[in-house]
């Protein structure tokens, strides 16, 4: 029997550790950048779209972790999907900032671009992990005659 026991549900386990991933490097970075353009924010802002845009933008690297160390394939695929998400609520924040002109649109093109780069690399790590779960899969299934 080959090794396909030991890949079930765990095709992530043969990645790097997260800090070495590219995608939780870049959202790490993209937290910095967002900390200071929020240092803009009026205070009265605190505990509203700053508070806000800053706990999204950090939900990113920090599911992007907490999936990598959950024991299955299918908890990192949800937590790489609730990072997805904190994504695309980071952008929409940034969106409602520029329509109550706390930020100016050209402005945030580069954060719209680093947004844009970071939801295609976790689309491309959700993609490689359930590849390698079918693999797996597919592996296991050769090692044994189910119709016996």
């Amino acid at each position: 029997m080959g090794d396909g026991l030991s890949a079930i549900g765990l095709g992530w386990y043969y990645m790097s550790q997260y800090q070495q991933l590219d995608v939780w490097k870049l959202s790490v970075q993209l937290v910095g950048k967002v900390y200071k353009l929020t240092k803009t924010f009026p205070i009265a802002e605190q505990f509203g779209l700053t508070s806000q845009i800053r706990r999204s933008a950090t939900s990113i690297p920090a599911n992007i972790a907490e999936g990598y160390g959950r024991l299955t394939s299918g908890d990192y695929l949800r937590f790489l999907s609730i990072a997805r998400g904190s994504l695309f609520e980071l952008e929409t924040h940034l969106h409602v900032a520029i329509e109550v002109q706390l930020l100016d649109k050209a402005d945030c093109e580069i954060y719209f671009a680093e947004i844009q780069r970071i939801g295609k690399m976790l689309t491309g790590l959700i993609r490689s992990i359930r590849q390698k779960d079918q693999s797996s899969l597919r592996e296991l299934s050769a090692d044994y005659d189910f119709d016996s």
